[in-house]
């Protein structure tokens, strides 16, 4: 602790590589999960196909037994906005869910999720997912040119402010953190503007940057699980997230297997593979 604040783990070049390794395996188990969510499955069979490309990797899931977590993923089903327990909820079409998930090699933590419209989706649900996606994205590449960790939270607030159409929520309660040796770590990384500017953005630094986004009002209640958190308008969410590590040369998505190129270059930033 420094002045009450909980300290933030920087990184090596050499660990965050194995960071790397373990957000490759998690894309490719977050892969597998996704082509998997369509109607007639349950959340549990997706927890099972996830949970069969992370054991095969040699890796280990961070969720499972998580504070008592129950499974290798968290399946959030329309108005489960985050930490849903897979089970035998079966899918539907029109749903829409969010997988999140994570992996460790080496004892080194990624973390990613990602929101999937199950069968024929809604026009709101398709862009409620979008623009969630986009926001992360808009946040990732903030995170490569500003100063602080609190410009992530304010590029996701301006983007998701500015969207033309029926305002967005975002969420508060639930924000992204930093992941490295343990999978949530100092600092916190708000989806929204503040005063508060956070610390400084120097190489070293790995954050999982997850906004989450309602089709209506922001409130929430946690369920008798103790675990899954719901809109309590009932109103639909999705969530979206990516692992990121800063070093000297620039910024390298830990959970994407271009480093996140292919949706941060429009955005102007080019990410560099970690030296």
């Amino acid at each position: 602790m420094a002045f009450g604040q909980p300290r933030i783990e920087y990184k090596t070049n050499a660990q965050m590589r194995t960071m790397h390794e373990a957000g490759l395996v998690l894309s490719r188990a977050l892969d597998a999960a996704v082509a998997a969510a369509t109607p007639g499955v349950t959340t549990k069979d997706l927890d099972d196909v996830f949970a069969a490309v992370v054991n095969s990797a040699g890796a280990r899931s961070n969720f499972l037994g998580y504070h008592g977590f129950p499974a290798m993923i968290c399946t959030s089903v329309n108005e489960e906005v985050v930490h849903g327990i897979p089970g035998s909820r079966v899918l539907a079409d029109g749903d829409i869910i969010s997988i999140d998930g994570g992996a460790i090699v080496d004892g080194w933590h990624s973390d990613s999720a990602r929101t999937v419209l199950v069968g024929t989706p809604d026009p709101e649900d398709q862009r409620l997912s979008d623009v969630t996606q986009a926001a992360m994205w808009h946040g990732i590449a903030a995170l490569a040119s500003g100063t602080h960790v609190g410009d992530v939270g304010a590029a996701i607030d301006d983007y998701v402010s500015e969207v033309p159409g029926k305002p967005l929520g975002i969420l508060e309660d639930y924000v992204g953190h930093g992941i490295g040796s343990e999978m949530h770590m100092a600092p916190d990384v708000l989806n929204y503007r503040t005063s508060h500017r956070g610390p400084k953005i120097r190489p070293g630094l790995c954050l999982a940057i997850e906004p989450m986004l309602v089709r209506g009002d922001i409130d929430t209640a946690v369920l008798d699980d103790d675990w899954t958190v719901v809109t309590t308008d009932g109103k639909r969410a999705s969530q979206w997230e990516h692992s990121v590590a800063v070093h000297e040369k620039g910024i390298w998505v830990l959970s994407a297997v271009d480093g996140g190129a292919e949706h941060l270059v429009p955005l102007g930033v080019t990410p560099v593979p970690i030296p």
